[in-house]
């Protein structure tokens, strides 16, 4: 099963043993909590702490000192909406495992000359989606790619039938009822 990474923004840390618990109850066992928030680095060890079986992550991570606040807190993985010099040297100095996000092929060469071939690729419903996805992949065969924004329920099945795919992001599940919408993507993602 390809793997999904909800995007997960949290607005008050008091919500994000709810949020975690809906996504797990929902079959998904991975978070992607966001720097949007002045709670996040509070949210993620929250959530490192009380789900200590679940992969959580931090997202729109725009600089180093986001990247360091977010490993401190016990972040698993880290994920940018572009590319960031500074995070990448820092996580492959670490050995953290970062996705940062790339939608040309200078970007994806610069996440290789890295060595990070697995890569956001966001707004992946603006820059082109699963067409956009093919053609890039042809120059660059090493690379899979984790499509977020413009993907949801309705369109999701074409992107996880691309070999090409390492996995969904989207914050789409977290819109109305979570478990159900987390449900149906881990049913799609195993159809």
């Amino acid at each position: 099963m390809k793997q999904i990474i909800p995007v997960v923004v949290i607005n008050d840390v008091q919500d994000t043993v709810k949020i975690l618990s809906q996504l797990r109850d929902g079959g998904i066992n991975c978070a992607e909590i966001t720097f949007r928030t002045a709670c996040a680095k509070e949210a993620i060890e929250l959530g490192v702490k009380t789900f200590p079986d679940m992969e959580i992550g931090a997202g729109t991570v725009i600089n180093l000192e986001q990247a360091v606040s977010a490993v401190d807190a016990g972040a698993q993985f880290l994920v940018s909406p572009g590319f960031s010099d500074e995070v990448a040297a820092y996580c492959v100095q670490n050995k953290i495992t970062y996705y940062p996000g790339c939608v040309t092929p200078t970007e994806i060469m610069r996440a290789i000359s890295y060595g990070f071939t697995i890569i956001k690729f966001f707004p992946a419903g603006v820059f082109g989606g699963l067409k956009a996805l093919k053609a890039l992949s042809a120059p660059f065969p090493q690379v899979k790619f984790i499509p977020t924004g413009g993907v949801d329920l309705g369109n999701m099945k074409e992107f996880v039938d691309f070999d090409k795919v390492y996995a969904i992001g989207g914050s789409f599940m977290m819109k109305g009822d979570v478990v159900k919408n987390c449900k149906e993507a881990v049913k799609i993602c195993e159809s």
